[in-house]
């Protein structure tokens, strides 16, 4: 049999250049989704008609989101929330038993559950339109959150200012000045989300830069992972001699790798305890992604000696813990 014979370095490398296609394209895909657009368009400027033949008031955007099919799409849209922000507050007010809030949104008329518990689970964005349709209580609430959820102490506390701005019912006047501020904050989300200043590690960092505590990040390349590097985010005072390791996961959203990264943070807390068993393994993690996923939120606290959220006392509890361990008070 004859070896088979594979193209050159050079061959593989012209195939890309001379047969690239620059951006893939599914024509079928790319109909559909101009279609998707322009029916989105279209419950816009049917919205924008109703509020300027009716008036911008309560009842004009409930009638739209339960009588017009994707009317909550049009909500989101103009404002510029997602979908997964809708998923997110949702879960929020599910979770939170704040009066004003519930009393805002009906919460009492909502469907019942049982308390939370380890097998909370987040509702997905069919099951908030169906009952969008058949629950005319939890409509007014969803409502209730766009026109007067600025004015909930509870709500202004916990949604970063970013998201926060979007709960602004002039943005239904249509006017250019709130079709601008959306058409912005669409543009600069992805920056927003990944500038230092916005990242909670620099709490962190400020914290232990206070504590006159020296760090650095480092990599250790562990074999129970595939031998590859695996960076922490802080090492107290540094990788030759650790004492503490500090790893941050703060998630928003929730990802199927998730589970994956649950699953690793435990291999590492083994290798570290093996190679290094004076040193003491520090979780935060936080955010209401790791709130709704609460498997894998179980699985990775497993890997920590301690762990914290960034609600004030917990930093201060943090706080303390860096004064036992470092200055022995």
């Amino acid at each position: 049999m004859n070896k088979m014979s594979y193209p050159s370095l050079d061959e593989k490398f012209n195939t890309v250049i001379s047969k690239n296609t620059f951006y893939f394209y599914n024509e079928e895909f790319e109909e559909y989704y101009e279609g998707h657009i322009s029916s989105i368009a279209q419950n816009i400027f049917l919205l924008r008609n109703k509020i300027e033949r009716e008036g911008l008031k309560e009842s004009v955007l409930l009638e739209h989101i339960t009588e017009v099919e994707d009317g909550i799409d049009a909500i989101l849209t103009i404002t510029g929330f997602s979908q997964e922000s809708l998923q997110r507050i949702v879960s929020f007010v599910r979770a939170k038993g704040d009066p004003a809030l519930s009393k805002l949104v009906n919460k009492e008329s909502w469907p019942s559950e049982k308390p939370i518990s380890n097998d909370f689970s987040e509702w997905n964005l069919n099951k908030i339109k169906k009952l969008i349709k058949e629950n005319r209580k939890f409509t007014e609430g969803v409502i209730n959150l766009f026109f007067k959820g600025s004015t909930i102490p509870v709500i202004k506390k916990v949604i970063p200012l970013f998201e926060f701005k979007k709960l602004d019912i002039n943005k239904f006047s249509f006017s250019i000045e709130s079709l601008v501020d959306t058409i912005i904050r669409y543009k600069t989300k992805g920056a927003y989300k990944a500038g230092k200043e916005g990242n909670p590690e620099v709490v962190i960092e400020q914290i232990l830069t206070e504590n006159t505590l020296t760090f650095e990040k480092g990599k250790f390349r562990i074999p129970e992972t595939g031998n590859i590097p695996r960076t922490m985010d802080f090492i107290i005072p540094n990788k030759i001699s650790p004492k503490m390791i500090i790893e941050c996961s703060y998630s928003v959203t929730t990802a199927s790798g998730m589970g994956d990264k649950a699953k690793t943070e435990k291999t590492v807390a083994d290798y570290l305890k093996k190679n290094y068993p004076g040193v003491i393994f520090v979780g935060f993690v936080d955010g209401i992604g790791w709130y709704v996923r609460r498997g894998d939120l179980k699985r990775m606290v497993e890997a920590y000696d301690c762990v914290f959220t960034f609600s004030k006392d917990e930093l201060d509890r943090f706080k303390n813990l860096l004064t036992e361990t470092f200055y022995g008070k």
